[in-house]
């Protein structure tokens, strides 16, 4: 059994964690995913419930927050996090694959209980992101495993979103897709409406009914009332005003991505894994923290995307997007999850 390490607090975190159990349970292998935020009390939770709302309203109370975030697996509960390990040693976990730090402190006290367990730590983010530098030293001795690697210009492994190959240039929708990431973070709304002005056709995914503001443009919305400790499902998503459905094998908004000329986005990781996957370029927004910046500047550097100011410079030409698609399409990268098998 490979246990999958996740936090609710972000989808980029989140969604790569559920992909991977996918993969692996593809090939025959038994994965499950825990998030830590189930160990919190519905206090805590509320909490968070409240901050993404904050954080979705107002970028710089977003970025603020986030300088101010403590390591979060400080709030759990202790019967829960007893509960928890006795169900990891009864399903014989034989390997942790950890993508949000604040899981260290707590895989470290299990390992004291139990016996040492083999950890993966995943970075969906091309440097150390926030919950590692929160998180603290670890006494554990983990295999990093990189998806993006700023520091080597390179992608040295990654999780596949999709088996299906990228859909051709000429089979595309001739849209946008414009988001804002799980919580609907950044300046995207704003370079929306520049985007509309210079003739697109958009798909924006809005996180609020009051988003729903701009003529011409077709939403989506992940359903505001899910959370990823309430299943293991992916994020409930559908265009605005009809049922949300939960896709199997992958998320619905990459679906949306395969079929765009471009996704246009804050740099979080998730939003990499999307664009290679789909061999979508993404334009990229202002980050979310240095470590954002670093993906951008990763991305613009192997030529899958560009910042929107530089193509803004070009004249929003499509033929930029297009060279971008075919250098993603050249990508040849391993599969993380065939090699944990």
């Amino acid at each position: 059994m490979i246990e999958i390490l996740t936090s609710g607090v972000a989808l980029g975190v989140h969604v790569p964690g559920l992909l991977l159990a996918d993969r692996i349970r593809e090939q025959g292998g038994q994965a499950n995913v825990s998030v830590l935020e189930r160990l919190m009390t519905p206090e805590t939770l509320a909490t968070t419930a409240r901050s993404k709302q904050a954080f979705h309203r107002d970028f710089r109370t977003a970025l603020a927050g986030q300088k101010l975030a403590r390591n979060a697996s400080l709030a759990t509960d202790d019967a829960a996090v007893e509960q928890q390990f006795k169900a990891w040693n009864k399903a014989g976990v034989k390997r942790f694959v950890v993508f949000s730090g604040f899981w260290l402190t707590l895989i470290e006290q299990y390992a004291e209980r139990y016996g040492a367990v083999p950890v993966d730590i995943c970075h969906v983010d091309s440097v150390q992101s926030p919950s590692f530098d929160k998180a603290g030293p670890t006494s554990l001795e983990p295999r990093h495993v990189w998806l993006a690697d700023a520091d080597s210009g390179l992608i040295p492994c990654s999780i596949p979103v999709s088996r299906e190959a990228p859909l051709p240039w000429q089979e595309r929708d001739s849209r946008l897709l414009v988001h804002g990431g799980g919580w609907g973070m950044g300046t995207y709304r704003e370079r929306a409406a520049e985007l509309r002005q210079a003739g697109f056709d958009l798909d924006v995914v809005a996180y609020e009914n009051q988003d729903l503001q701009e003529e011409g443009v077709r939403y989506f919305m992940i359903d505001p009332s899910w959370h990823p400790w309430l299943d293991n499902g992916y994020p409930p998503f559908a265009e605005a005003g009809k049922p949300f459905e939960q896709c199997q094998g992958h998320h619905g908004s990459f679906d949306l991505c395969r079929r765009a000329l471009a996704t246009v986005s804050k740099p979080g990781g998730g939003t990499l894994l999307d664009s290679l996957w789909s061999a979508t370029p993404a334009v990229l927004l202002e980050p979310f923290g240095p470590h954002e910046q670093r993906n951008a500047d990763l991305w613009i550097q192997l030529g899958y995307g560009i910042s929107f100011a530089g193509w803004q410079n070009q004249g929003f030409a499509p033929e930029v997007l297009q060279e971008l698609h075919e250098a993603l399409l050249k990508a040849d990268v391993p599969d993380y999850s065939r090699e944990l098998l």
